[in-house]
This record gives C-alpha cells, structure tokens and sequence, in this order.
C-alpha cells in the first residue's frame, strides 16, 4: 500500500472518487453518471463532472464491453457513452436554465453558512462577467470551469436568453466537454502511466478544474488590496 492510496481518500472522499462512484453503480454506471452530470450542470455545483467523464472513457478502454454491454465493440460502447454523457449535458442546462428563469433570484440571495458561500451572490456576477466578455460561447468555456459550469446556466435562465441561441451553444458545449472528455479518457486509460497512477491522475484532474477559481480568489484579492486606501 502506497502513501498516495493511503492520502486519496482524504483528498478524494467518496462521493467525489469517480472510481469508486463507478464501482459502487454497477451495471448501472453510465446511467449514474448521467445523474451526477444532470445534476451538476442544473442546480449542484460540487460534484466530480471533469473527472467522472475521463474516467468513464478510461474504464470503456481497460473492461471488456462484454462485462458492460454485451454484444457490443469496444466503439459502439463509446459512441453509446458518449451520446448519453452528452444527452445528460445537455438536459443539466436546460434544467438549469428553467431553475434560473423561475427561482433563481432566490437561490442567490444573501445567506449565512455554507449554502450561503455555494450560492454567494458574487459568483452571478462573476459568470455574468463571462458572459458580457464572450457572449454565448461561454456556455461552451464554462463548461471546463468547476461551478461556473452550473452557475452559467442559471444566469443564461435569470437573464432571460434567449432559449434558441442557448439551447445551440448548450449543444456545442455537451459535445466539447462531455464526448471530449470521454473520448480522451479512452485514449489514454489504457496506457500503463495513466493505469498504473490512476489515483494520481484523478487528484491533477480534480486540482487542475479548481484552478480557475484558484487564480479567480487571487485575482480578487490583488483587486482588493489596490483599491484599499493607503494607511
């Protein structure tokens, strides 16, 4: 047993391992997964969407798809997963549009506690922000961006976009992000570096999608400070 097994489980607990999420479902680990990513992308912003994906596509490489989905190849198995993972995308954003269009000033109010930091009324601002800078082709940015990937959508709903030129970018976005993703994990699953490390890739994945709002935090506070008076 190595020092990084013994550390995943408080890095990674597990309902944000996708390995473990996966081995717990089943049979029923596509369909799970295209719960989580429903659910992430609508309304519930801290779940593992990133790393799920490439390790969903990692997993169709290393199984036989007899174990899977028997009388299938290895590429029907991944055109299937693909076509549900990014169906998911795509209904998590609408989801999240029609919550936005009808509750969402009241899911973003000011509260305290740790709702009240999930729902913190800056972030509508923060992914307004991305918005106005790159119009509707952030719903395909986001996609990539922990919490700005559920937020965008409730924004799009609470601004009223319009649901033409959402729904088609919500549709590029579940393409890039969610086949993207997949396909890259069933490139390289099978290589033996990514096999062999997988705990490790899991915990870069993570650590890489929560970079942005890593230098997002920085950002802010060199903000803060500039504009605080001189003492």
């Amino acid at each position: 047993m190595t020092l990084l097994t013994l550390l995943v489980p408080l890095l990674l607990p597990d309902w944000m391992d996708p390995e473990y999420l996966i081995h717990a479902l089943g049979n029923w680990a596509l369909w799970g997964v295209a719960l989580v990513l429903i659910i992430e992308c609508s309304i519930f912003p801290i779940l593992p969407g990133d790393s799920l994906l490439f390790t969903v596509g990692m997993f169709i490489a290393i199984v036989p798809p007899a174990i899977t989905f028997p009388g299938m190849s290895q590429p029907m198995v991944l055109l299937v997963s693909c076509l549900v993972l990014m169906t998911a995308a795509v209904l998590g954003n609408v989801a999240g549009y029609f919550v936005g269009k009808w509750i969402g000033p009241a899911i973003f109010k000011p509260r305290e506690g740790f709702w009240g930091r999930v729902f913190d009324p800056k972030r509508v601002d923060q992914t307004h922000e991305l918005m106005e800078r790159y119009g509707p082709r952030a719903l395909v940015l986001a996609r990539f961006v922990p919490f700005a990937r559920t937020f965008i959508t409730l924004i799009a709903g609470i601004g009223r976009m319009n649901f033409r030129k959402f729904i088609t970018w919500t549709g590029v976005g579940a393409v890039v992000w969610a086949a993207g993703l997949t396909v890259l994990g069933y490139l390289v699953g099978n290589a033996p570096m990514i096999r062999d490390n997988l705990e490790l890739v899991l915990i870069i994945i993570v650590l890489v999608s929560v970079l942005p709002m890593v230098f997002e935090y920085l950002r802010e506070r060199r903000k803060l400070k500039a504009q605080a008076p001189a003492e």
